[in-house]
């Protein structure tokens, strides 16, 4: 298990303006809505292993965007994210794994105020030197996460059964990041 020849040692910070943190959550029971969250930080520190690396990101909570102002004014209160309380997530590497362009990530996410562990699977997709010189490498990656897990439990029942939200949550992340000196 080694880290790609191309991604070289040293401290790599996230390009938001080129990233995408997104989700999806299946709504009633029959549709899904996504949205994203548009400010986030993250730092990786590669090393000359993956034993050696390691990953840690910030997500602001209060950039939750779904595209209906009052979903996101519902999502970004007390019965969800409660911004005001807990204006971030976390997300804390603790191991990775794999060979060539797939890997997983382990690490812990913090939902506000509860910790628990994520596997996110990893495509690493390429470095690039851009027109500017600044050297360029791409991830993406997915996990899937129940909601209640991190205490994020309000729901409504539905006439016909079911709920209106559901408690598994797909996070999907399309990163680029920047070599830093």
């Amino acid at each position: 298990m080694t880290l790609p020849k191309e991604l070289t040692p040293g401290t790599w910070l996230l390009d938001m303006s080129h990233s995408e943190i997104g989700f999806s959550v299946r709504h009633a029971g029959i549709s899904k809505v996504r949205g994203r969250f548009t400010e986030a930080s993250a730092e990786a520190r590669v090393g000359h292993s993956l034993e050696e690396s390691s990953v840690h990101a910030t997500v602001s909570t209060a950039s939750f965007d779904s595209g209906d102002r009052n979903r996101d004014a519902h999502v970004k209160g007390a019965d969800f994210f409660d911004v005001e309380q807990y204006p971030e997530m976390t997300f804390r590497g603790t191991h990775i794994e794999g060979d060539g362009e797939e890997y997983t990530l382990t690490g812990d996410l913090t939902i506000k105020g509860v910790t628990r562990p994520v596997e996110l699977e990893v495509e690493f997709t390429g470095v690039a030197v851009d027109p500017f010189g600044a050297t360029r490498a791409g991830f993406s990656a997915e996990a899937e996460i129940s909601r209640k897990e991190f205490g994020l439990t309000w729901n409504a029942a539905l006439e016909a059964g079911g709920v209106l939200v559901s408690d598994k949550v797909k996070i999907t992340l399309e990163a680029a990041l920047v070599k830093q000196g």
